[in-house]
């Protein structure tokens, strides 16, 4: 096979998987973004408390680094809960939600990260799963199961967490909150107990996307600034609340930035990543799956 048809076989392949990573960490964002109207630019920094948290818990027990964050969503959702009481009645209720409460976020991540680095340092942290170190191999194309396990996991809890959003009437009336507050409450449904229920998911999908984060790379309490502006792209091209949309653009933006670096070198594939979201929002604003208002 041609080298360079091998190279870039390789990074297609290679940056679908990291897609996979991006759809787990976006996940979460396109429901409290795009369905609940709520800015969390904290996301990213979820995600990588999850992953430290898992990468701690998996140096003392030995488990499985995704059945770890697995086992931490519960705790996770809980905390976004409480996150949602305390932004809904200090902002949200007062419709001071716009910039207080994007400044809100901004404290929480910074909290967040400070406390990180006084808990545990500033050093990276990685989880050495047991099958992170086999490749398989198709012809020419290498499949490293460090991304490919964390991959399908993401893919499974977005396609479980797509079947309740569809088919349950609580996932219905998520969907239906950020469009019609007064409609669920002629139906005698809280919307605010629904934000409180959904954000809490949102924070419980960070966990997911941090135990696939620390078995790909290493992480320290910083990470989280790496995939601030791309995560919220992602969210943005595949539509907001569009979890197929979120999927779609994931893959997209992990097979540009990953052919680009393979051809151009690493620190280009961030600028033609973002171009390509510039593409897509000047021919289609709504993003890929996006509705027209």
């Amino acid at each position: 096979m041609d080298p360079d048809l091998a190279l870039l076989l390789n990074g297609i392949v290679s940056g679908l998987l990291l897609g996979g990573l991006y759809a787990a960490a976006a996940a979460g964002l396109s429901i409290s973004f795009g369905m609940l109207d709520v800015v969390n630019i904290a996301h990213p920094a979820f995600m990588v408390l999850g992953a430290l948290l898992v990468a701690l818990l998996w140096g003392a027990t030995g488990i499985d680094p995704l059945i770890l964050s697995v086992l931490l969503t519960p705790a996770f959702w809980a905390l976004g809960a409480a996150i949602y009481v305390v932004y809904h009645h200090f902002f949200e209720r007062r419709g001071d939600e716009a910039i207080q409460g994007l400044a809100f976020f901004f404290g929480v991540m910074f909290i967040i990260e400070v406390g990180l680095v006084l808990a545990i340092g500033p050093e990276q942290h990685f989880a050495d799963a047991a099958y992170a170190g086999i490749t398989w191999r198709l012809g020419e194309i290498d499949l490293p199961l460090r991304m490919l396990v964390p991959a399908l996991v993401a893919f499974a809890a977005i396609g479980g967490l797509a079947l309740f959003l569809r088919r349950s009437f609580t996932g219905r009336a998520i969907a239906a909150v950020a469009q019609d507050r007064e409609a669920l409450r002629l139906l005698a449904i809280d919307p605010v107990r629904i934000k409180r229920l959904a954000f809490g998911i949102s924070i419980a999908m960070a966990a997911l996307a941090g135990g696939a984060l620390v078995v790909v790379q290493p992480v320290d309490a910083w990470s989280g600034h790496v995939f601030i502006g791309r995560v919220f792209a992602v969210v943005i091209m595949g539509g907001l609340s569009s979890l197929g949309g979120c999927v779609l653009a994931a893959l997209a933006f992990g097979v540009v930035e990953n052919v680009t670096a393979s051809f151009y070198g690493p620190s280009w594939s961030p600028a033609v990543a973002f171009g390509c979201l510039l593409l897509v929002l000047a021919i289609r604003p709504q993003g890929f799956f996006g509705r027209v208002a």
